[in-house]
């Protein structure tokens, strides 16, 4: 069992939990809380039921005869119409507290969805950080197979390899089949594998709609539908420069290592230091676990990367308030200068910007303006 780093009881307040499949939100909330009802909507018993008639949370609730506690309903996605019901429960007693998870925040984004007037506070669960798994961290088994909770757990690789093919088969069957998010399912898989192998890279719309053979408005769409259902994020471009030549497109990174690499069907190739693939991998394990710590450190923050038409490019913009952090991402112990000339050129235009080079050097040293930082310690400071 992992000690996650949200903690459900500081919070007062009704929650919105979201977070994609398998990363832990169902065990977390039945090891830390205890909950006067609990409805599964996975259940398809419940689903019905609820669907049918939402009107029956109320009747339950009222049979309680409680006057606190604490009302789970996991998935909520599946029957957002029980959010009135929700509501109307609230209103009725404030002391009532409802923890309503989700891994697809789709169906709630659509208008007229109750989202309970500002009342709930939305909290993410996250795939382990590196301080979560303590001493089972191993960062080459991060790179390769991600830290979902259940795949973490598992010791063999060939376990891991099944648990991750598992997962994207079960994601494209009940997040996107099921829930009639795309009625183009062969489309929408060979999009998947596309998007995995452009992870990290500025987006060409216009380059993927033709290798899958359909407009670019639908390619944007997809990787909404990702959004959505929190397989990935849009990582945009950082603007407040005065060069007028900037790349402008986005990029995008799937949510977690071990999903990126089974859609591109790669779980069985071992990852070799030096390489490019290497680089990549850290560099996206990287910006995960920033994103990740941020968001746990409730830490306001913007999130973007930088490039020019030239080809300089930063990989992390960090913007903390007033100061910015242009950060670069290496994985080696001694990167060269060469490799952190997008920093430099950066620097040049953003006098007062923290320039940092994230990499595995044992110690951290100083080269001009340039800090050069082991990884751990970068992520300490966030």
């Amino acid at each position: 069992m992992f000690q996650r780093t949200l903690n459900l009881g500081q919070f007062h307040n009704s929650l919105f939990l979201f977070g994609p499949r398998q990363v832990g939100k169902t065990f977390l909330i039945q090891h830390t809380l205890s909950p006067a009802l609990f409805i599964n909507l996975l259940a398809h018993k419940e689903f019905l039921r609820y669907g049918n008639d939402p009107s029956l949370l109320s009747q339950e609730v009222a049979a309680l005869n409680i006057t606190e506690g604490e009302i789970v309903i996991d998935e909520i996605q599946r029957c957002p119409e029980l959010l009135n019901e929700v509501q109307l429960l609230m209103g009725k007693n404030s002391r009532l507290k409802f923890i309503l998870t989700g891994s697809s925040a789709r169906k709630l984004k659509r208008a007229g969805v109750n989202l309970l007037g500002g009342r709930a506070i939305t909290l993410h669960l996250h795939p382990l950080t590196h301080e979560e798994q303590k001493e089972q961290f191993v960062l080459e088994d991060n790179l390769r197979f991600g830290s979902i909770p259940s795949i973490v757990l598992e010791s063999k690789a060939e376990d891991k390899i099944r648990l991750l093919k598992s997962y994207i088969e079960t994601y494209l069957k009940e997040e996107i089949q099921q829930e009639a998010l795309t009625r183009n399912i062969p489309a929408f898989a060979k999009f998947l594998e596309l998007a995995a192998h452009e992870n990290g890279n500025i987006l060409n719309f216009q380059g993927i709609a033709r290798e899958i053979g359909v407009h670019s408005k639908t390619i944007k769409e997809y990787f909404h539908i990702l959004e959505d259902t929190l397989l990935g994020f849009l990582f945009t471009a950082y603007t407040k420069s005065p060069r007028k030549k900037l790349v402008l497109h986005p990029k995008f990174y799937l949510f977690d290592r071990g999903a990126t690499t089974a859609l591109r069907g790669e779980t069985a190739n071992k990852l070799t230091t030096g390489t490019s693939s290497y680089g990549q991998a850290f560099e996206h394990f990287i910006i995960l676990e920033t994103k990740r710590l941020l968001d746990y450190r409730e830490r306001q923050a913007k999130l973007s990367f930088f490039r020019t038409s030239d080809g300089a490019e930063v990989d992390l913009i960090l913007e903390l308030g007033q100061e910015i952090w242009a950060i670069e991402i290496k994985s080696s112990t001694a990167p060269d200068s060469a490799e952190v000339r997008g920093l430099k050129s950066f620097i040049k235009d953003h006098k007062y910007t923290r320039a940092l080079c994230v990499c595995q050097t044992p110690r951290p040293y100083k080269k001009e303006y340039i800090e050069f930082i082991p990884w751990k310690e970068f992520l300490k400071q966030l």
